[in-house]
C-alpha cells in the first residue's frame, strides 16, 4: 500500500472514530453504574442538530457543543427518571429515546438542511508532534474535539480503576445493595454518570454537525450510536481498549470511502454496509469470548432499597 495512502486512511480512521469513542466513553459511564442505555444514538442526533443550532445562531462552535453536551445530558436525565427513578424496563425506555431523539432532531433540523455552518472546528498541528512520521499527521493533525478526546481516555480510566469515586461507581453497577450498605448513594450515583454518558453521546453527535462533516443532515449518525453500544461489549467496558475498537471501526470506515473513491468494481452499497458488518463479527467473536468479558453484575437491573 501507498505510504500516503497509508496515511490518509489512519488518519481518517481517528477522524471516524472520534464520535464513535465520544459516545462509548458516555456508555461505558453508563453501563458502569448498572444502566443500559440504548437511547445513544437518539442521544447524538439531538446533540448534532443543537450544536448545529446554536452554531448557526451564535458564530461559535463552541458554544454549540455546550448545547450539545447539555441536549445529550437532558435525554439521559429522562432516561434517568425513568429507569432509575421510576425502574422502567430500561432497553424500553433506551429504545423510546432513540425514538424520540431521531423523530425531535428531524424536526428542529429540517430548517437547517443546507444551511453551511459559518464556523468549525479547524484543524490544528500540533507542534513538533505534528513533525514526527507517519505518527504526526496520523495523531496529530485534528482539530480540538480529537485532542480532547485523547485526555478523556486516560482521565476515564485512572478515574475509574485508580480512585475512590471510581470504585464506588463500579461497585454501584455491581452490586448495589452491598454498595448502598456501605453508606454510597446508588441513586445519585447512578443520575450522575448516566447524565455524563449523555452528555458525551451529545458531544458525539457535535463532532459529526461541527467537525466530521459540518452540516446537517437527517439522520446523519447513520447508526453510530448502536456501533458504540455493541464497541462497549468489545472493548470489555474498558476506556482504553474503547479507544482501539473506535479507531478500527473508523478505519473499516475510511477504508470503505477509499476504496469507493479509486473506482472499485465492488457495489458500493456493499462498501457503506462494512463497519456494520464488522460490527456484527465482533460481536460475534465477543460472543465465544464471552467468559473474558463479564459485564457489571447489575447492568440493566433496577435496584429497590426495600425489595434489591
Amino acid at each position: 500500500m501507498d505510504w500516503l495512502l497509508a496515511v490518509s486512511i489512519c488518519q481518517a480512521a481517528v477522524t471516524a472514530g472520534t464520535p464513535i469513542l465520544f459516545a462509548a466513553l458516555g456508555e461505558i459511564m453508563a453501563e458502569r453504574v448498572g444502566i443500559l442505555n440504548l437511547g445513544v444514538e437518539g442521544m447524538m442526533l439531538v446533540g448534532a442538530v443543537s450544536g448545529f443550532l446554536v452554531t448557526v445562531r451564535t458564530g461559535s462552535p463552541w458554544l454549540g457543543l455546550i448545547a450539545s453536551l447539555l441536549a445529550g445530558g437532558l435525554m439521559a436525565l429522562i432516561h434517568a427518571v425513568l429507569s432509575v427513578g421510576l425502574r422502567a424496563n430500561q432497553v424500553v425506555s433506551g429504545l423510546a429515546l432513540t425514538l424520540f431523539g431521531t423523530g425531535l432532531s428531524g424536526y428542529l433540523g429540517k430548517p437547517l438542511i443546507g444551511v453551511p455552518a459559518p464556523s468549525t472546528f479547524r484543524i490544528i498541528t500540533v507542534p513538533l508532534l505534528g513533525d514526527i512520521p507517519f505518527l504526526g499527521p496520523v495523531l496529530f493533525a485534528h482539530d480540538y474535539l480529537v485532542y480532547i478526546s485523547y485526555l478523556l481516555v486516560p482521565a476515564l480510566w485512572f478515574f475509574l480503576y485508580r480512585t475512590r469515586p471510581g470504585l464506588h461507581m463500579r461497585s454501584v453497577g455491581e452490586n448495589p445493595a452491598a454498595a448502598d450498605a456501605m453508606g454510597i448513594s446508588v441513586v445519585g450515583t447512578r443520575y450522575l454518570y448516566t447524565v455524563v454518558g449523555g452528555m458525551l453521546a451529545g458531544a458525539g453527535g457535535a463532532y459529526l454537525s461541527l467537525a466530521y462533516a459540518p452540516t446537517w443532515l437527517e439522520n446523519m449518525t447513520a447508526g453510530r450510536g448502536w456501533i458504540a453500544v455493541a464497541l462497549v461489549i468489545f472493548a470489555g467496558w474498558n476506556p482504553l481498549a474503547a479507544l482501539g475498537g473506535s479507531y478500527l471501526f473508523g478505519g473499516v470506515d475510511a477504508l470503505g470511502l477509499r476504496i469507493q473513491a479509486v473506482g472499485t468494481v465492488v457495489p458500493s452499497f456493499f462498501l457503506s454496509m462494512l463497519p456494520y458488518i464488522f460490527t456484527i463479527l465482533v460481536l460475534l467473536a465477543s460472543a465465544r469470548g464471552r467468559r473474558r468479558l463479564v459485564a457489571p453484575g447489575a447492568l440493566g437491573l433496577a435496584y429497590d432499597r426495600e425489595g434489591h
